[in-house]
């Protein structure tokens, strides 16, 4: 955050209170980003690719708290600011990629309720899509042979026929004022009918978005979004590890396949207009009993050679390996932040630099810290301080960093890890920053 910049009070609460929750804010990000430059231009090198008609597919591998969530919005509030259309879902045991109850489908309805636009940010942005699109059309000198020329590619692939027909129906509705039909196929591309007579019935349409299909008519969503006037559709798939926790082999097995199957098209030109980005733990993907890794066509393509094995990082390879934030970046993080808090709650800041790198050291001076201690806990921790200084004016932050109790309160979780041996819970997934 450049020396001078105010935040506005509205995202400065965000910010607040979504870090201090242990979760990412899903506005405000640009003025709390710091470090991660070799990972965001190598994303923003895929929104290129998207933007000239290619497609890409990564992932994006840390810890719990290391920075993946944090990752996905800022790509996500990047790729909205230059005018692509963005998805984003967490899985979950009811959300899969691919499931015999209806889990694939419950994913697709998910990525379709939180679409955003640069006008839409906060998502449910399917109607202003829509609507732009027939503007865009009415603009043109003859919107019928328009209309034609640019569904034309589409009804040509999988599921297009049905896809072109549905939207031709929007189109014909919006000329003709007809608000219910409009509706209706809005409904239908929410993957809201639940059977082909449904559809027939209310649309005329023998079709309905279903488990096993659901992946088609996102890729020829991302087609017909450029006819719209933007450059693309990004999709974000976060917490893989809910894959990994599916105790059954088989269905962990169709979930990976369709993995396969999106990765596949991403890099063999089946899709267009295309960017997918999916996050997980180390552990849900490169476990080989249980992980992305098990399955073998995956794990063939996604392993690491033997040049970056030897500590060399590889930006351009499928899987981003996210390392810790720095102590340097650390420290201008929590800087931000005390702008921000001080900003937000009208006091003049009075935390010294001193101070600043203080707090690192007793944060980087818990048990176990060097290998598990997260950006989430150090801005957790921060805050807390921040707080309990700001609504107790005479306390002696100096006093308070030295105390027993604050450096026993903020070593416990590190400890209690590093006995362990391992990362956080995996029921606390959803906390992820």
């Amino acid at each position: 955050m450049a020396e001078g910049t105010r935040v506005p009070k509205r995202i400065a609460a965000v910010i607040i209170n979504s870090l201090k929750g242990g979760v990412v804010p899903r506005i405000g990000l640009p003025y709390i980003t710091v470090g991660r430059e070799r990972e965001i231009q190598a994303l923003l090198h895929d929104l290129d690719l998207v933007a000239d008609g290619g497609a890409s597919f990564r992932f994006l591998v840390g810890r719990y708290g290391a920075g993946k969530s944090f990752l996905l919005q800022t790509i996500r509030t990047h790729a909205m600011g230059n005018d692509f259309v963005v998805a984003d879902a967490d899985l979950s045991p009811e959300r899969r990629l691919q499931g015999g109850q209806g889990q694939g489908l419950a994913t697709y309805r998910e990525l379709i309720r939180n679409l955003s636009t640069k006008t839409r940010p906060e998502g449910g942005a399917l109607q202003l899509v829509l609507d732009r699109w027939v503007a865009a059309l009415r603009e043109q000198a003859d919107p019928r042979s328009a209309l034609s020329e640019q569904l034309a590619p589409i009804r040509e692939l999988v599921c297009g026929f049905d896809f072109t027909r549905v939207i031709t129906l929007y189109y014909e509705a919006t000329l003709e004022g007809d608000d219910e039909r409009r509706a209706g196929v809005v409904r239908w591309l929410r993957g809201e009918f639940r059977t082909k007579t449904e559809a027939r019935a209310e649309l005329g349409v023998n079709a309905c978005v279903t488990d096993d299909t659901w992946y088609e008519y996102l890729k020829l969503f991302a087609q017909f979004l450029v006819g719209a006037g933007y450059r693309g559709l990004v999709v974000l798939i976060d917490e893989l590890v809910n894959l990994y926790k599916i105790p059954n082999a088989v269905s962990r097995q169709y979930n990976y396949e369709k993995i396969l199957t999106m990765y596949n098209d991403t890099l063999q030109g089946k899709a267009r207009h295309l960017g997918i980005i999916m996050g997980g733990t180390p552990q849900s993907v490169e476990d080989r009993r249980r992980g992305v890794f098990s399955y073998e066509a995956l794990r063939s393509r996604l392993t690491q050679g033997r040049f970056a094995s030897a500590g060399l990082s590889d930006m351009l390879a499928p899987v981003i390996h996210l390392e810790p934030l720095t102590y340097e970046e650390l420290l201008v993080l929590i800087e931000k932040l005390a702008d921000i808090h001080a900003g937000y709650f009208g006091y003049e800041r009075t935390l010294t630099e001193e101070q600043l790198v203080s707090f690192l050291k007793v944060e980087f001076g818990r048990v176990g810290a060097e290998t598990h201690l997260t950006p989430r806990e150090v801005i957790r921790d921060f805050i807390e301080l921040l707080d309990i200084a700001c609504q107790n004016p005479g306390t002696n932050v100096d006093e308070l960093l030295r105390s027993d109790a604050f450096s026993g309160a903020v070593a416990a979780p590190a400890e209690t890890r590093a006995a362990e041996g391992g990362d956080v819970d995996p029921a606390f997934a959803e906390f992820t920053i």
